[in-house]
């Protein structure tokens, strides 16, 4: 009877030591977790923020109001990035748990901006990098300006009574611009083709990734996805050219001194070539989920089959 008591006390004393180690392994593990995601929020706000005052940071003609309006929202776009990356559940961020769909989004935009400050720059303080940047950007330019391309349309943004000059930066700006969105969107296909994306690492969660697309109202997901897909890639298609045309017909163009000032030919250029790029990247991307799913019902309905043939 000793030995069998002794025996259950030093199996008892095991076990708990087992279950202590286990319950605090679990929480070095749940700490390291939050405190990933914490720095990863917090990283990707103050980044957020050094894309908002790029420009003010680079240019130097910019007034301390201008300085002060940028600072706020940056401030107001950061604390947004962080409780967005911070929170649990997903709010309006797409693919946020689907790399690097979101980074190759911020790169391109950050690109934009940078390469489009860099060329208002060297207008005032001409340097290597500003006439390589602007180099780069006019040729560009140049061997896009052809009739009805977006490179002309965006040109056309300007009101009657612009000069060469004022052309010629829009121009100039429209090719950078133009240009790393199609690089950009090209890194996104290879990757795509490589089938490092989704990362095959992980599971891939709806309803984290696409947190406005519900999958339970209307017909099937696949069908809805495709068809979400296509929508995208035609309204990426057709930006370039609507954006300018929309812009003369409610404003009659842009006055020629609006526009080529720098912060608003920065953001207007940016914004022209980033969303239909953007639009592109997330159509490529729901037809790539719809295939996933279609590939797992395949893959489920096949198993099923296999399994009823080995029960009969």
């Amino acid at each position: 009877m000793g030995k069998i008591e002794a025996i259950r006390h030093k199996v008892r004393d095991n076990t708990g030591t087992r279950g202590w180690q286990s319950t605090s392994f679990d929480r070095v593990e749940d700490g390291k977790a939050v405190v990933s995601q914490l720095t990863g929020a917090f990283t990707r706000a103050v980044l957020v923020m050094v894309l908002v005052a790029t420009p003010s940071m680079l240019l130097l003609d910019v007034t301390a109001d201008t300085k002060q309006m940028v600072a706020l929202i940056a401030l107001f776009l950061g604390l947004l990035t962080f409780v967005e990356y911070n929170s649990t559940y997903p709010s309006l961020v797409e693919f946020r748990d689907a790399p690097p769909f979101n980074r190759i989004r911020f790169m391109m935009l950050f690109a934009t901006v940078f390469c489009l400050s860099t060329i208002a720059r060297g207008k005032l303080m001409p340097s290597t990098l500003t006439d390589l940047t602007d180099a780069i950007g006019t040729l560009i330019g140049v061997s896009m300006d052809f009739p009805y391309s977006p490179v002309r349309l965006a040109t056309l943004m300007l009101a009657d009574g612009a000069s060469p000059d004022q052309i010629a930066s829009v121009r100039t700006a429209a090719g950078m611009a133009y240009l790393i969105s199609l690089v950009s969107l090209s890194i996104f296909v290879v990757a795509l083709k490589s089938g490092n994306w989704p990362s095959r690492g992980r599971a891939f969660n709806v309803w984290v990734n696409l947190p406005t697309f519900d999958p339970t109202t209307g017909g099937d997901v696949v069908m809805r996805l495709q068809r979400d897909a296509r929508v995208n890639i035609a309204l990426g298609f057709l930006l370039p050219f609507l954006i300018p045309a929309v812009v003369l017909i409610s404003s009659s163009g842009f006055e020629p001194l609006a526009l080529t000032s720098a912060q608003t030919l920065i953001w207007t250029i940016t914004a022209w070539a980033f969303l239909p790029a953007s639009l592109f990247m997330r159509g490529i991307a729901m037809g790539r989920v719809a295939d996933m799913i279609q590939e797992r019902r395949n893959a489920n309905r096949a198993q099923g089959a296999r399994e009823g043939l080995a029960a009969a």
